[in-house]
């Protein structure tokens, strides 16, 4: 984890994007307890900054992301989770957070 650059609030981005078709589900962030219990448990876990508080995705709703994989970006400053979502990723109910189109 030292080799991880985090901003000056010691946190780091998280993609969460579906294993199985590569869908964006979600951006995050995590500091370096909610990084080790994600590795640690292959559970998602995240920082959340609203409530100033570390949090295991799904934990109230049952909706885990089971982690199959980890990536960090080339700099270090951001994190990949390739997950399995067991049931809708938004707090919506929708799939992914990711809905609203944006007109071009």
């Amino acid at each position: 984890m030292n080799s991880l650059k985090l901003d000056q609030d010691g946190l780091i981005t998280a993609v969460v994007q579906n294993n199985d078709n590569r869908e964006v589900l979600m951006v995050a962030m995590m500091n370096t307890q909610a990084y080790a219990l994600t590795q640690e448990t292959g559970l998602a876990h995240f920082w959340s900054r609203s409530r100033q508080q570390l949090w295991l995705k799904g934990e109230t709703s049952g909706n885990l992301l089971v982690v199959r994989e980890m990536k960090l970006d080339c700099d270090r400053d951001a994190v990949l989770l390739l997950v399995e979502p067991k049931g809708p990723t938004c707090h919506t109910g929708a799939a992914s957070c990711f809905f609203n189109q944006v007109e071009m």
